[in-house]
């Protein structure tokens, strides 16, 4: 078997079998293929896509390169969740408590965030001395005692998605269904989870622009987890504008944290009700979503789900004292209100653009290996669909440069789309995929 047959059939519309994938991936893995076979494979995969059972294979075949946890001696069923990425997005800092406090045990490996969309893992480490390098003894550990555990990626699971998603990313081979589902497939199915809700995100701060490309995804992720034994439900959720009202990772840690009290933008809890639900129901917790929502509402309002945050971040080396006093959380050093140019109402909010001036804040990275500002960011006070009035403040800008600040304001106040007339608010949720 050779590396140039391969690419050639793809090149040429053929559909390969599970030997000739496994042979792609495991020769990368091992260095017996270089760079740029592999590239010229992604590439063919771009320009003639994957069926079903190829992007399958392609997944098992990720999954084999490494380890695999297997989790079934700690508790009968764990839970996890992902989302795709978006603007506004800690929804794991909610309903990963939320769920573990149900008594559904939650082990999720988690990322970074890079370029206009936020990290869970850079959220949390807003904490002092809260620890994302877990080892799989750790994360088992941890999962065992106390029912929760979020943590990065580990080296020993899937090292060909590490490989072939940094290859993706410099030879413009990121945007491809089947690359995209079975490089998130890959990681859930060896962490071990029996139960997965997918949080697609379509709209302006996703990287699926339509709710037809945002079906295709999720459908094809729900098929391949369905195929490997696991239960797997999906959103497809808007990322038109940002989810709730903080940006920037601090300010997104106290959102969540006052979500947990009870409080919160509407939208982004809602949205997180909407997700642990789905959780539950994938556990078999729970017979239908109504009663799922009562059951977490009353959790959030008795503030077990709080406790279950505070054992959690406690368990991971976080100081909870900045948990019981967010103002201890990084504070910036400059900040500003944002005035409403004219009078009308909020028509759309472009969540990219919302993105995009966070990190140039300080907040994300525009590469690999940039530090992260954990105080920086934008709240914002107006969305689509509020009446707004001359001067009144659209959003508060956190920043600790003021020449950065002085950029963000102009390129904030063009995220900005208004309307005369009124303007109903986007749907949080457009569909559930199961």
């Amino acid at each position: 078997m050779r590396a140039v047959d391969i690419i050639a059939r793809k090149r040429d519309g053929v559909m390969l079998s599970a030997e000739e994938i496994d042979f792609m991936v495991q020769g990368y893995v091992a260095d017996t293929i270089p760079d740029y076979q592999v590239a010229a494979w992604l590439m063919a995969i771009v320009l003639r896509g994957m069926d079903r059972q190829e992007t399958i294979d392609l997944t098992m075949a990720m999954v084999r390169s490494g380890a695999q946890l297997d989790l079934q001696d700690i508790a009968p069923f764990v839970a996890d969740k992902h989302s795709t990425g978006g603007v506004g997005d800690k929804t794991t800092l909610v309903v990963a408590p939320l769920v573990a406090a149900a008594g559904i045990k939650v082990g999720k490996m988690s990322g970074r965030g890079l370029g206009f969309t936020g990290g869970t893992l850079d959220k949390l480490e807003s904490v002092p001395g809260f620890r994302s390098d877990l080892s799989v003894d750790e994360f088992q550990s941890q999962l065992e005692k106390i029912g929760l555990v979020v943590t990065g990626q580990t080296a020993g699971l899937v090292p060909a998605d590490g490989k072939l998603y940094s290859l993706r990313d410099v030879t413009a081979t990121v945007n491809s269904l089947p690359l995209i589902a079975s490089s998130i497939m890959s990681k859930k199915i060896a962490a071990g989870a029996n139960g997965i809700v997918l949080d697609v995100k379509v709209g302006h701060g996703a990287f699926m622009q339509t709710e037809e490309d945002a079906l295709d995804l999720a459908t094809l992720m729900v098929q391949i987890g369905t195929k490997m034994g696991r239960k797997v439900r999906a959103a497809i959720s808007d990322m038109t504008q940002p989810l709730g009202d903080a940006v920037g990772n601090a300010l997104e840690l106290k959102e969540a944290i006052d979500t947990l009290h009870g409080g919160g933008p509407e939208d982004f809890r809602r949205h997180c009700l909407t997700i642990a639900s789905q959780l539950l129901l994938v556990a078999g917790a729970v017979q239908d979503t109504a009663e799922a929502h009562n059951d977490l509402q009353h959790l959030l309002d008795t503030r077990r789900a709080w406790h279950k945050c505070e054992e959690w971040i406690a368990a991971q080396g976080g100081d909870v004292e900045y948990l019981e006093d967010p103002e201890r959380l990084p504070q910036a050093r400059f900040v500003r209100d944002l005035p409403a140019p004219h009078s009308g109402y909020v028509a759309d909010l472009d969540a990219r653009e919302i993105g995009l001036t966070s990190m140039l804040l300080g907040g994300g990275r525009a590469k690999k290996g940039d530090v992260i500002d954990h105080a920086v960011g934008v709240v914002l006070q107006a969305k689509i669909g509020d009446k707004v009035e001359k001067g009144q403040p659209l959003m508060t800008v956190h920043a600790n440069d003021e020449g950065k600040l002085a950029g963000a304001q102009q390129r904030l106040l063009a995220a900005y789309q208004w309307s005369e007339s009124p303007v109903d608010a986007p749907p949080l949720v457009h569909r559930i995929v199961s």
